[in-house]
């Protein structure tokens, strides 16, 4: 309800608008008008901002890409943790494990670890290059979405979903030409031997 004066108030629809269709509506409005000159401001500066990040990060050596790109990766399977947790999920290493299968044509974590030559239990993660790095953080964001988005709910469906996105993930990279995760080179310093050095 609103108030249109005299002491009389009106019914009227309100809508939410995604980001784009707000700058859309700004970009396009008459800046002569505070509040839409406010807004150009804004999106202006964002994209600079946004500008500025991806000039600095191509300027960044592999190892600062890989420290970079973990980070993002550690936050990103936290946030997918909680959200599958609320699915059902109760076995995590199994769920991750569908992810894995998914995007490396069926190896698991240990998998992977042994065809890298890892110790026991060393984080597959921090022996990953920025590239795998990215398309792992791709597969993590995207399953999260997918199990909010189709409300999906039992640790079945949810490591169903997770070995779809992980395949996706890995038809569209095959697609593309470029090269499957488990053909990229691994580093040969883990992020923990570098954070040592740098400590």
């Amino acid at each position: 309800m609103v108030d249109i004066g005299s002491n009389t108030t009106r019914n009227v629809i309100d809508y939410k608008l995604s980001r784009y269709a707000c700058y859309l509506i700004v970009m396009n409005g008459n800046p002569k008008k505070e509040i839409i000159a406010l807004a150009q401001t804004y999106f202006a500066i964002q994209t600079r901002r946004q500008e500025l990040m991806e000039k600095s990060y191509d300027l960044l050596t592999e190892d600062e890409k890989r420290f970079y790109q973990r980070n993002l990766t550690k936050k990103g399977n936290y946030s997918l943790n909680q959200t599958a947790k609320k699915a059902g999920v109760k076995n995590f290493d199994k769920f991750h494990n569908f992810g894995y299968k998914g995007l490396y044509n069926g190896e698991t974590a240990d998998d992977i670890a042994k065809r890298k030559g890892l110790r026991y239990r060393e984080d597959i993660l921090d022996n990953m290059c920025s590239d795998e790095l990215i398309a792992n953080l791709f597969r993590i964001s995207q399953t999260e979405q997918k199990i909010r988005n189709d409300n999906i709910q039992g640790e079945g469906s949810a490591n169903v979903a997770h070995y779809a996105i992980g395949k996706n993930i890995r038809d569209v990279i095959i697609k593309n030409g470029g090269i499957v995760p488990e053909k990229l080179p691994t580093p040969e310093k883990s992020l923990k031997e570098l954070q040592k050095v740098l400590e």
